[in-house]
């Protein structure tokens, strides 16, 4: 497939087709190989990116700044405290002049409309780190995973467990887009999104697939490929609302009796950090069937393959 990223900004799976997504993810799995192979990729000598981190990040900041060491590109990290934006600059102030100054914006924050706004001010490239409203890049280390254990997405189901926001939607969009069953474990009173809902399943149309909300645990767990947890609540909730949302997920837990109801060669994936207790049992991290560290790995290739995509 013809790279149509080139100079073009990555912020969602919602604005991508399926050549696009499955070119990042064999793009992004090409590179593993060359990692593997202890093989050279200083493809972008001299490329100089700004990261901004306005939320805390283990997997996603060292990913990127390995994922762009290995290509060449020098990383230089702004702290949000040190930006005039903290006095009242508007971003598209801040974000024109860094365009000036960088190859490239990697950027995680808050609201999905930071990243379209500086997408929307800067000529060079910017690559959503995370939102609210959905995980990128993520979602591409997630599919080389589900590539790299069962071969190919057409026909799978996957079993999630956990709260609604920009992991689930992004997987949401892949699963509608590729033809992967999704059946989601749905609390009373938990809602999607309404224009990720609607966008998934106008893509689930086009596929087959089928996108399905229950409260049946048994349900949601049969016969699955995958099962995959995510938390039940996220940071800045009070304290009130995290205890509602941890007493609602209390029965979709993901422990080893749950995953005993999936296929017997199901995998167990989480995008990490997990709150070991909550969502998923320490045992169901630990088994045999888990493949978090693989998946979190595939992290650092899956920016690399963005990046390369992206790269001027």
């Amino acid at each position: 497939m013809r790279n149509t990223f080139k100079g073009k900004d990555y912020l969602a799976f919602k604005d991508m087709t399926r050549e696009e997504i499955e070119f990042i993810v064999d793009l992004s799995l090409s590179f593993k190989q060359k990692w593997l192979a202890r093989e050279p990729h200083r493809y972008f000598e001299g490329q100089v990116w700004a990261a901004l981190f306005e939320k805390n990040s283990t997997r996603t900041r060292n990913a990127f700044e390995r994922a762009a060491a290995d290509l060449g590109i020098k990383c230089v990290y702004l702290r949000p405290d040190e930006l005039q934006t903290q006095r009242g600059e508007p971003l598209k102030d801040t974000a024109r002049i860094l365009d000036r100054f960088f190859d490239g914006l990697f950027i995680r924050t808050f609201g999905h409309e930071i990243v379209e706004e500086c997408a929307k001010w800067m000529e060079s490239p910017v690559i959503n780190g995370l939102t609210a409203l959905e995980h990128p890049t993520q979602g591409i280390a997630d599919l080389m995973t589900i590539k790299e254990k069962k071969g190919g997405y057409k026909g799978l189901k996957l079993a999630y467990s956990g709260n609604f926001y920009n992991v689930c939607y992004t997987t949401m969009i892949f699963c509608a887009t590729l033809g992967i069953d999704m059946y989601l474990a749905c609390p009373e009173g938990l809602e999607p999104d309404k224009d990720i809902l609607e966008e998934t399943m106008r893509r689930a149309g086009q596929s087959g697939a089928k996108i399905v909300f229950s409260r049946d645990f048994d349900e949601v767990l049969k016969d699955a490929d995958i099962v995959y947890g995510m938390s039940q609540y996220s940071m800045g909730q009070t304290e009130e609302e995290i205890a509602d949302l941890k007493a609602k997920f209390l029965p979709y837990q993901i422990t080893m009796d749950a995953m005993r109801k999936a296929k017997d060669d199901a995998i167990f994936m989480h995008c990490l950090p997990a709150h070991r207790g909550e969502e998923v049992t320490d045992e169901v991290m630990e088994c045999s069937q888990s493949v978090i560290f693989d998946e979190g790995e595939n992290r650092m290739h899956s920016i690399k393959g963005i990046l390369a995509a992206v790269c001027n």
